[in-house]
C-alpha cells in the first residue's frame, strides 16, 4: 500500500464520526474499491496505546476483495471523546457494550477484528450479544492476561501516569527507548509527531483502567467456544504479549481458523500488512455462502 500521512486518507476514504446512542467514535470508513463486488463489512478495533490509523495499511488490500473497513477509535482513544478522569467510564463492560453499538450504527451483521487489547474488548462483546457478527478475529490478542514482561511495562506506564502529565509522561517514554517497548504496544502508521498527537490525545483514564484489564483478565476462552461464531486466531510468528505458542493453544480450544503471519510480531497489520489482509479476506469469504467454507 501506498504510504498516506495519517492526517490525509487516501482517496475514497472518509474519516468521519460514526453517532451512536453510546455516543460519537473518530473512524476510518473505507469502501470496496471501484468496480468490486461488495462482500461484507469489517469493525475494526486497536490495541492499547493505539488507534484506528493502526489499520492503515491493510484498508486498501481489503478494499481491493470487496470489503468495506471501519477502524475506529474506542472510547477515549485518540479522537474519540471520553472522561480524562473517570475510570469507570473505560471497565470493559462499557467498551464491550460501545462495540455493539458500533457494529449497528455501520450495519450489523459485521466481521469484528479486535488488535491486543481490541480482541479482548471484542472478546467481551461477543460474549454480551454474539448477534451482530458475522465472525470474530482475534488478532495477536490471547485468553488471559499479557506476558510477565509486558505487565510489568504496563505497570512502569501506569506509576507514571499516576504522577505525570500525558505530555511529561510522553518525554519520560522516549527517554526510556522505542514507546512499543513501553507500557506495551505503540507502533503504527505514521513518523514520531504523529505517535505524540495520539498519544496526548488518549485520555489517561481510559490508559489506566484498561492496563489494569490487561494484567487482570481472566481465561474466558471456554466460554467463548460456546458462542456459535466462526473464529479467527491471527497472529505474527513472534509476540511479546502473548506467546505464540498461547495463542495455537487458543486457537485449538476455539476450533479457529489459525493464521501465523511470517516476518511479523505484535502488529501483524503493520509489520507484512500484505499477508495479513489476504489471510483476514481469505478467511471470511470462505465463510460467505455456497464459498464451501463452514459456518461454526
Amino acid at each position: 500500500m501506498t504510504s498516506h500521512s495519517p492526517s490525509a486518507p487516501p482517496p475514497g476514504v472518509r474519516a468521519r464520526r460514526l453517532r451512536t446512542p453510546r455516543g460519537e467514535f473518530a473512524v476510518v470508513d473505507v469502501p470496496p474499491a471501484a468496480g468490486v463486488v461488495t462482500k461484507g463489512v469489517a469493525l475494526l478495533l486497536p490495541g492499547y496505546t493505539g488507534s484506528k490509523e493502526d489499520f492503515a495499511p491493510v484498508h486498501e488490500p481489503l478494499a481491493a476483495r470487496g470489503y468495506r473497513t471501519v477502524a475506529v477509535d474506542g472510547r477515549g482513544q485518540y479522537e474519540s471523546d471520553g472522561p480524562a478522569d473517570d475510570e469507570s467510564a473505560y471497565t470493559q463492560d462499557e467498551l464491550a457494550r460501545d462495540v455493539l453499538a458500533q457494529a449497528h450504527a455501520i450495519g450489523a451483521p459485521v466481521h469484528l477484528v479486535g488488535h491486543s487489547l481490541g480482541g479482548q474488548i471484542a472478546r467481551a462483546a461477543v460474549l454480551l450479544d454474539h448477534s451482530p457478527f458475522r465472525s470474530l478475529t482475534l488478532l495477536s490478542s490471547g485468553p488471559a492476561r499479557i506476558s510477565a514482561s509486558q505487565e510489568q511495562r504496563v505497570k512502569l506506564l501506569r506509576d507514571a501516569l499516576a504522577v505525570m502529565s500525558m505530555a511529561e509522561c510522553w518525554e519520560a517514554i522516549l527517554a526510556m527507548g522505542p514507546p512499543e517497548e513501553v507500557g506495551g504496544p505503540a507502533r503504527g502508521t505514521g513518523g514520531p509527531e504523529h505517535l505524540r498527537r495520539r498519544w496526548l490525545g488518549t485520555k489517561p483514564a481510559q490508559l489506566l483502567a484498561t492496563g489494569r484489564q490487561l494484567c487482570a483478565e481472566p481465561d474466558r476462552v471456554a466460554e467463548l467456544a460456546a458462542v456459535p461464531l466462526p473464529f479467527h486466531v491471527l497472529s505474527g510468528a513472534r509476540d511479546d504479549t502473548w506467546p505464540v505458542p498461547d495463542l495455537d493453544a487458543m486457537a485449538l480450544r476455539l476450533k479457529a481458523h489459525r493464521t501465523v503471519v511470517d516476518g511479523a510480531e505484535h502488529s501483524p497489520a503493520v509489520d507484512r500488512p500484505g499477508p495479513t489482509a489476504r489471510a483476514l479476506a481469505d478467511f471470511w469469504d470462505a465463510l460467505r455462502p455456497g464459498a464451501g467454507g463452514r459456518y461454526r
